[in-house]
């Protein structure tokens, strides 16, 4: 028997994964899985059994199924059998068609990831083979710009010291670029015929979805390898300025980190499908009732009075008494009133909602010219849902912004330059001058101003940034953060050109004029610090340290001299914020050659320390980042996608609420959240949770939960006429905290970082997250995994009930685009592997807002009158049926011929609830955008729920009364003209059945709120269709070819012309209708609508009020500064890199409208706002090739753009 420590040992290495290295042959026999992806849900042999099984999970089909078997049965069915299997079969049939052309699309799109060609070392050469062949243990060659085909272990690169360089945006959203290293084997593996022999064997961690940690070795000559997530390179992953690199497949197909992330693809329901689910039982229900009332009926009347027929009357073979004609009744009964829930439901829902796609895809307003990318409903089965969100769970980068940052403002000296400074309030741009600010700007550097010119000089100087001249002119830089990327090129634009860098040199071009710097040190940045610094040595030998950072710990650190200028700058900083743009603070010192000395002494030693190695190297760097000179700031925009701010604004009318979910840092996601207007400075408080343990988590919550309710309480308090201040300050039973957090105004922000939310999604606390986060008009989640934001949103699923959204660009959004109710996917920069996963796709999240206040508040709003309609229609339809049992001696008879109960669905009042469920509308489309109130009843399910569907019944049932009592009252002494009886049961059948399908085209004219030409041709033109089809079957000719089949011969034409008869019709007609007008037009004079003010009235506007707050944002990372002081990452040649872009940013007003404050009469509306941007760019249509443009005087040419909106 095993010793625990020995069952240890053997699990430990069941979950441990072993490859080896070019054997094919070791590594199968471990089964792994191939690299093929796959997110189709069939194939050609399970689709009709997959497929059957998940339609017959809907309970009507079941239903259907079960009433076909019943009418397959003689003695109780008084139906033809092709009444129930004819619908149902088109059912089954148009949902497996569109079904299979869903997965077709998936297969196509599978197949064409997986057959990507990728270059597969086999047999000492490389070969072409496709993704989906690759196998664990191959060595694949990735070449510059290529997509990497599995997780690979890095063998060699080009690049020196087996450097690579990768962006990861599909993985994490960032677009900034990450250095990736070789495993530390000798150099002889750069070369692919010494590969071609590799026979390594990696031994690391079973698959998992951690994109940050991998732990493994490699033995290779009896020697043994660590393996850390810096040799890896994940699929997603693209190589960039990076010629050529081998890597060791670890991991494959569903086995990748990005595969892991994807979460599994879920059968999505709509909530009015699980409505319509619960409701067709309950009718089940009332179905068995009714039934068991007639076949009582029967029971009782076949014992009483049946029993005086048996002479010449009597009961059909099987039946030998009165309890089992009473049983086979009730059967013919259940088969009978089937038709209030007809099988004919569930195609129009599929046809309405066919049709709803459509109008979504051939939308032009959403569609994007720059991209040529139209909407696409990529499902056909959760428009409706779009009208009832409460929850938007977006990703940033990519999604929000735009990838691209440009340097907008800045503050030099005192003196603020950009658009809106004091400097330029009077000074207008013409057609033919440049923007002010940059003549301004360009007059202090020609000038040769100081103070100008050392800001410039920083910028060109301070950073990490690699560069490569590809030809006389060009420049390529490769920035590892975009922020970093805008700083260079500002400075490159206005005369101050970075062009290349050694491990110990910075080589400039100032004015034209080349300086080269010696690079004395680089104090690197990181979170902690928030800043970086150089120190270099100019040609004249001054040495001077130059400084970045965030203001909050730079101005801190200035001479005390500074002080008038760093309460100018701090203003300017300010206001930068307030727009939200990033900001950084930026100033100098000189350092004397024996402060440098015994500086440098003190850093090598701290360098060299093997214990708090980064303490003692902080502690340096904050030595002599002391009695600096203060320059002045930056103001950099990253860029938001147009009309992300309004988009949003209107969301928050809607009672939408907005959820960040993103992987970049902190600061960058704070700005965005700004600049969006997301997180607002007159928000009552901005919280931040960043406990790295759960004690501290819990604390932070608590803590938060506490001041809001302080503040809450306070609010309450000092409010005069507030409902409930008595009961605040005298009562003995104040308001309890759960009331007031579930009631808060939302005037709260709430930021959470990844770390922080893994604790708080734990089981014992994610409740007290979720009221906490909920109680906020904005939450913003910082450095999240893929997982972690597919978890955010099923905590919201599970605990708030409510309707979710899912909106991103990249495969790391994937497992919350299939998370959540709705998925989204932008069809972006990032891939296509958000589209592929999402519910629909545009190319921009602007589009969001027509998506859900117009395309979808119309779809929630067609369905539910269609059904409510439906359900009146069939139940007025059916209950006929049931009355006449009362005077049938309880027999099954039926009141209508069988044609007419075939057609009455199928064809006589189909097509005028399928045009009313298609084109319907209560407001046009820039009123659903004018007044996002309209989007409340979706969110609260107003308008078709079980108490609407319990009123529509009742209205079906009030005009069944009607249509059967009216005309047995008439018709029962009524006589023709010749004196005969109207009273037969032919003449009674085509009267009852023509005011029911006049009475029921009326009640849909009175429904339908918005008519077009489809909507006439199919309302009045079925009530024609109705008397041709009728006066057709009730002919002499058709009754001579099939006389056993048309029993009505005559009988239309006979009824019809009697006045009697019409005159019935008419007061059967008006007693319906004239109640539900009076009812109408009494709601509509004392409890309109909103809508139905919207029609003639305008909306409101709504404005926002500014603040102040630091704008520091730095999406950077520690460790470039070592790498570029070491030279690892330099080129033998040109020892350059790349550059990179940034994001689009414009301001609007964002009002919360608060959820539980009923509509006003005027309805609120979205308002226009001011909007002017100057933008500093050189050639945003290549950012990864800009040429240094001079004129011949030095000055840079510059390319400025304008935008102006005015105020209405």
């Amino acid at each position: 028997m095993l010793s625990r420590p020995s069952l240890l040992l053997c699990e430990k290495k069941k979950e441990e994964r072993k490859v080896k290295a070019n054997d094919r042959e070791y590594n199968e026999k471990f089964q792994y899985a191939s690299n093929c992806i796959m997110t189709s849900k069939y194939n050609m042999l399970t689709f009709l059994p997959v497929n059957l099984f998940e339609q017959f999970q809907e309970v009507a089909n079941t239903y259907f199924l079960f009433l076909l078997i019943l009418q397959l049965i003689p003695q109780i069915s008084s139906l033809s059998w092709f009444t129930t299997i004819v619908p149902l079969a088109l059912v089954l049939s148009i949902t497996a068609v569109k079904d299979a052309t869903d997965d077709y699309f998936r297969h196509r799109s599978d197949n064409q990831v997986n057959n990507h060609q990728s270059q597969v070392l086999i047999r000492g050469s490389l070969q072409k083979e496709r993704w989906m062949n690759v196998r664990v243990g191959d060595i694949i060659k990735l070449e510059n710009n290529q997509s990497v085909v599995a997780d690979l272990l890095l063998l060699s690169s080009s690049e020196p010291h087996g450097l690579c360089y990768i962006e990861t945006a599909e993985l994490d959203g960032e677009t900034n670029v990450k250095v990736r290293q070789s495993v530390s084997v000798p150099a002889e593996l750069g070369d692919p015929n010494n590969l071609a022999t590799f026979n390594g064997e990696v031994v690391c961690e079973p698959p998992n979805n951690k994109l940050d940690r991998f732990c493994g070795t490699l033995y290779w000559r009896d020697k043994k390898y660590p393996l850390t997530n810096q040799n890896m390179l994940l699929r997603g992953c693209v190589l960039r300025n990076t010629e050529a690199c081998y890597g060791l497949v670890i991991f494959a197909g569903p086995d990748t980190k990005l595969m892991q992330n994807s979460g599994r693809t879920k059968f999505k329901r709509t909530s009015i499908d699980r409505l319509m689910n619960t409701l067709v039982l309950w009718i089940f229900g009332f179905l068995v009732c009714m039934g068991v009332i007639l076949a009582v009926g029967n029971a009782v009347w076949e014992k009483e009075v049946g029993s005086l027929f048996q002479s010449y009357l009597p009961w059909d073979p099987p039946v030998d008494n009165f309890l089992f004609s009473a049983f086979l009744s009730f059967w013919s009964y259940v088969i009978i009133l089937n038709t209030v829930v007809p099988i004919s439901l569930y195609v129009s829902v599929e046809v309405i909602r066919l049709g709803h796609s459509y109008f979504i895809n051939w939308d032009r307003q959403m569609f994007c010219s720059q991209c040529n990318t139209a909407a696409e409903a990529r499902t056909t089965t959760l428009n409706e849902e779009l009208g009832q969100v409460e929850y938007v769970f977006s990703d940033k980068t990519g999604t929000l912004t735009q990838n691209i940052m440009s340097f907008n403002k800045c503050s030099i000296n005192g003196q603020a330059y950009g658009k809106g400074t004091s400097r330029e309030k009077n000074t207008r741009k013409t057609k033919h001058t440049q923007s002010p600010y940059l003549c301004f700007l360009l007059e202090s550097v020609k000038v040769g101003d100081w103070h100008s010119h050392e800001y410039f000089r920083l910028l060109s100087l301070c950073h990490t940034v690699m560069s490569e001249e590809k030809s006389e002119g060009e420049l390529v830089y490769k920035a590892q953060s975009p922020d970093e990327g805008a700083l260079v090129k500002a400075a490159r634009n206005f005369g101050f050109v970075f062009r290349s860098r050694t491990p110990g040199t910075i080589t400039t071009t100032e004015l034209g004029r080349t300086v080269t710097y010696s690079l004395l040190a680089i104090l690197d940045f990181n979170n902690i610090r928030k800043r970086m610094s150089v120190i270099v040595r100019n040609p004249a030998g001054r040495i001077r340290l130059y400084c970045k950072g965030a203001d909050t710990v730079l101005l801190e650190r200035l001479h005390p001299c500074n002080q008038e200028l760093m309460t100018i700058t701090s203003d300017h900083l300010n206001e930068y914020a307030a727009d939200g743009l990033r900001t950084l603070a930026l100033a100098y010192r000189d350092v004397s050659e024996e402060e440098w000395e015994v500086w440098s002494e003190s850093h090598r030693s701290a360098d060299k320390a093997v214990d708090c190695r980064e303490d003692r190297l902080a502690a340096a760097y904050d030595k002599i980042e002391q009695d600096m000179m203060l320059l002045g700031a930056t103001a950099i925009e990253d860029k938001l996608q147009e009309g992300v701010s309004e988009t949003i604004a209107l969301l928050s009318l809607a009672n939408i609420k907005v959820w960040v979910l993103t992987g970049d840092k902190q600061e960058t996601a704070v700005n965005i959240g700004y600049s969006c207007k997301m997180l607002t400075d007159d928000m009552m408080e901005v919280f931040t949770i960043s406990g790295r343990t759960v004690q501290s988590v819990r604390q932070e919550l608590g803590s938060f939960k506490e001041n809001v309710l302080i503040m809450l309480q306070n609010t309450l308090e000092s409010s005069n006429g507030v409902a409930g201040d008595d009961q605040l300050q005298g009562s003995p039973c104040p308001l309890p905290p759960t009331y007031l957090m579930d009631n808060i105004s939302g005037e709260f922000g709430l930021i959470i970082n990844g770390h922080s939310l893994a604790h708080a999604l734990e089981a014992d606390m994610e409740v007290e997250f979720v009221s906490t986060a909920c109680a906020c008009k904005a939450v913003i989640c910082c450095r999240v995994t893929p997982l972690q934001k597919a978890q955010v949103v099923e905590l919201i699923k599970k605990h708030k009930k409510a309707v979710t959204l899912a909106i991103g660009d990249g495969a790391n959004d994937v497992s919350m685009i299939k998370s959540a109710h709705i998925g989204v996917g932008i069809s972006g920069q990032e891939g296509i592997q958000a589209v592929l996963a999402s519910d629909y796709s545009f190319a921009q999240f602007r589009f969001l807002q027509r998506l859900l206040l117009v395309h979808g508040r119309w779809s929630y709003l067609r369905m539910c009158r269609f059904l409510c309609y439906f359900f009146y229609k069939n139940f007025a339809f059916t209950m006929v049926h049931f009355w006449f049992g009362f005077f049938c001696g309880f027999s099954a008879q039926t009141v209508y011929d069988q044609f007419f109960i075939t057609l009455y669905n199928i064809v006589y009042t189909s097509l005028p609830v399928l045009a009313m469920g298609i084109f319907d509308q209560d407001v046009p489309d820039h009123r659903s955008l004018e007044c996002p109130k309209l989007y409340e009843p979706g969110q609260l399910n107003l308008l078709f729920n079980k108490k609407e569907f319990f009123i529509c019944i009742a209205q079906g049932i009030y005009t069944s009364v009607v249509l059967f009592f009216m005309p047995y009252a008439v018709l029962s002494n009524a006589t023709q003209s010749t004196g005969v009886p109207l009273a037969d049961y032919q003449t009674f059948a085509a009267t009852t059945a023509t005011a029911l399908v006049i009475v029921v085209s009326v009640q849909i004219a009175l429904d339908t709120g918005f008519w077009t030409v489809i909507n006439h041709v199919f309302v009045w033109g079925s009530l024609g269709l109705y008397f041709t089809i009728m006066l057709a079957l009730h002919s002499q000719t058709l009754f001579r070819i099939f006389p056993k089949q048309f029993h009505f011969v005559g009988c239309a034409q006979s009824t019809l012309l009697q006045p009697v008869v019409w005159l019935t019709i008419a007061l059967a007609t008006a007693i319906c209708i004239v109640p539900v007008l009076a009812f109408r037009f009494l709601k509509l004079d004392l409890k309109p609508q909103l809508s139905d003010t919207v029609r003639t009235h305008l909306c409101s506007r709504l404005g926002a009020r500014g603040g102040s707050r630091s704008g520091y944002a730095f999406a950077h990372q520690e460790g470039f500064g070592e790498l570029i002081t070491s030279g690892k990452n330099m080129r033998l040649s040109s020892l350059g890199l790349a550059s990179f872009a940034s994001r689009h940013s414009s301001s609007w007003i964002e009002t919360l409208r608060r959820k539980n404050t009923p509509p006003s009469s005027s309805g609120d509306c979205s308002p226009n706002g001011l909007w002017t941007e100057t933008e500093l760019n050189s050639n945003h249509s290549a950012p990864e090739q800009e040429e240094a443009a001079h004129s011949s005087d030095g000055v840079p040419r510059l390319n400025v753009k304008f935008y102006f909106w005015s105020r209405n």
